[in-house]
């Protein structure tokens, strides 16, 4: 067990005790927000050389599962917060201040674009962004700004008390994420605090050369798995000690909870195998400098999607096969199959995209956002020697 995941492990307890709270408040608890900070576990995504702990790909999606074991609200602000330290931060160049606390915690949002207009010596930043998770629990909120100086996005960082927190989350699933909207009106930053966006750090740092669809896929299938982990270890003790109706015997001797065991079992450990197994081989690829396909990523996004897709089919078979028991407020598996569908809605797993990874299989072009709109970044020295082949001979000028 690495470091990382006998530290979230460790938390268990105090998450599990704080997750009703989280769901009736639909904010994630202060005390949980807090131990993930001083763990370390928001920044185990950011590279060594920019303050992180460089956590590889199987290690974060091992910690996030943990914490989704626990409860899927949580490990979905585990993940949210390992993504938007190790996808923004790298972009702090100037600003390294602003997350020189360890307890700092950073939220954000790419629903929307906001404004950044010059100001002096800097920007006024203005508009509403959606899904903001944790943010009630944050410091800094990372918003997604049109480029004031071309094209494309950056970040505006703000500093608490630049933004007003939208009481928004009135949903089923992921209550306890607080996934808000965020308004911001006029709020001034200096221009040190205008950052690049996800992708933008060119670096030969191996977690900011991994594709960064592939970054916002797997974590999303972590906490997936881990719901439907929970789900599975809720129904097997259900079984344990349920007589249903008209019977005479306990559900675990019933044929119809055999087969949801089974079939559900198998649908997770599948899911994760085929993830692990993928992420270690891409990972292996990008450590020896190797470029990571199209073919690869296609194959990624399909195993992220369908993992996800599967983990909410792994949930309705044990639903299914508990009865009554399953839509009882408070029973782990009412609220698993709320929560396990919000993260197949989101955009980086969604089911469509594995009809885009097959366009890719076939030698098409993909078209969605995951496998054509967020390419790799080249690192520096990839760019150089990019640069140093001439198109007219092909060789090295």
């Amino acid at each position: 067990m690495s470091s990382a995941l006998a530290r979230a492990a460790a938390l268990m307890p105090l998450i599990r005790e704080h997750a009703d709270e989280s769901e009736a408040q639909r904010r994630l608890h202060s005390a949980v927000a807090t131990a993930f900070a001083a763990s370390g576990l928001y920044r185990l995504g950011v590279p060594v050389s920019a303050g992180g702990e460089g956590g590889d790909p199987k290690t974060q999606i091992e910690v996030i599962e943990c914490a989704s074991v626990a409860d899927g609200s949580a490990g979905w602000n585990l993940m949210i917060g390992i993504e938007s330290f190790g996808l923004i931060v790298p972009g702090f160049r100037e600003c390294k201040e602003l997350v020189a606390d360890p307890l700092e915690v950073i939220c954000g949002s790419t629903a929307a674009v906001g404004t950044a207009t010059p100001d002096d010596d800097g920007y006024r930043i203005n508009g509403v962004w959606q899904f903001v998770s944790g943010c009630h629990n944050a410091g800094l909120f990372a918003a997604t700004v049109a480029n004031p100086n071309g094209a494309g996005n950056r970040y505006a960082i703000l500093n608490r008390g630049q933004w007003e927190i939208l009481d928004t989350w009135h949903v089923g699933g992921m209550r306890g994420s607080g996934s808000h909207d965020v308004r911001v009106v006029d709020a001034w930053v200096p221009r040190s605090q205008i950052v690049a966006p996800i992708g933008g750090v060119k670096s030969d740092d191996p977690l900011l050369r991994f594709p960064v669809g592939a970054r916002l896929a797997y974590n999303k299938v972590a906490v997936a798995l881990g719901i439907a982990r929970h789900a599975f270890d809720f129904f097997v003790e259900l079984a344990e000690g349920k007589q249903p109706r008209f019977s005479s015997g306990k559900l675990r001797e019933r044929v119809h909870a055999h087969d949801a065991a089974a079939e559900a079992e198998a649908r997770i450990v599948r899911s994760r195998a085929a993830l692990i197994e993928q992420v270690e081989s891409m990972w292996a690829k990008n450590l020896r400098g190797a470029s990571i396909s199209t073919r690869d990523r296609a194959v990624f996004q399909i195993i992220c999607s369908d993992g996800v897709r599967a983990c909410v089919e792994a949930v309705d078979l044990l639903a299914d096969a508990a009865g009554t028991s399953a839509n009882q407020l408070g029973s782990a598996l009412e609220r698993a199959s709320r929560d396990v569908r919000v993260v197949r809605q989101h955009a980086s797993v969604a089911s469509h995209h594995i009809a885009d990874g097959g366009r890719a299989l076939l030698g098409l072009a993909p078209q969605g956002l995951m496998l054509s709109g967020l390419s790799p970044t080249p690192s520096p020295a990839a760019t150089a020697s990019a640069e140093r082949v001439s198109p007219a001979n092909g060789k090295e000028g």
